[in-house]
C-alpha cells in the first residue's frame, strides 16, 4: 500500500491550506492586476482568509470545516450579489497561481489543482461579460 499523499489536503495539511489562503489574499491585496476582485471585498480580508481556508480544507479532501461552521457549501449564493465575469474569474485564478508559487507548492500539486481550481472559479462566475464600468468610460457606477 502506498504512503504517498493522494489528495491536496494530504500534501498541504490544514496549516498549508491556511498558508495558501493567507498568501492568496495578501497577493490579491497588493497585485495591481487583481484590483477588480480586491474591490469586491471588505477592507479587512481576515474573515475571507478564514472562510476560504475552511472551504478549501474540505474541498481538498480534509475535514468539512466550512460545512461545520456555515452549514452549506454552496459557493454561488454568497457570490450572487457581485459581478463575477471572466475577468474576475481570471484575476482570482492569477492570485491562486501566485499563492501556490509563493508557498512553494510542488509541480505535482499545481498540476493536480489546475483544472479543479478553474472549475470552482468558473462555477462562481455569474456574468458572461466584463462589467460595464470597466468597458465604458462614461459609466461612473455599475451594479
Amino acid at each position: 500500500m502506498s504512503t504517498t499523499p493522494q489528495t491536496p489536503f494530504q500534501i498541504l495539511g490544514e496549516v498549508g491550506v491556511r498558508a495558501l489562503c493567507d498568501s492568496f489574499y495578501d497577493i490579491m491585496d497588493r497585485l495591481p492586476e487583481a484590483a477588480g476582485i480586491r474591490a469586491l471585498h471588505a477592507k479587512d480580508l481576515a474573515p475571507m482568509k478564514e472562510k476560504l481556508a475552511d472551504y478549501l480544507i474540505g474541498w481538498m479532501g480534509g475535514p468539512p470545516r466550512y460545512a461545520e461552521k456555515h452549514g452549506t457549501v454552496c459557493m454561488t449564493e454568497p457570490h450572487a450579489p457581485y459581478h463575477i465575469g471572466p475577468v474576475e474569474r481570471d484575476q482570482w485564478l492569477l492570485c491562486m497561481d501566485k499563492a501556490l508559487q509563493e508557498i512553494g507548492a510542488s509541480d505535482e500539486l499545481v498540476h493536480m489543482l489546475k483544472v479543479p481550481m478553474f472549475r470552482v472559479a468558473d462555477a462562481v462566475r455569474n456574468k458572461s461579460r466584463p462589467s460595464s464600468a470597466t468597458t465604458n468610460p462614461n459609466i461612473i457606477a455599475a451594479g
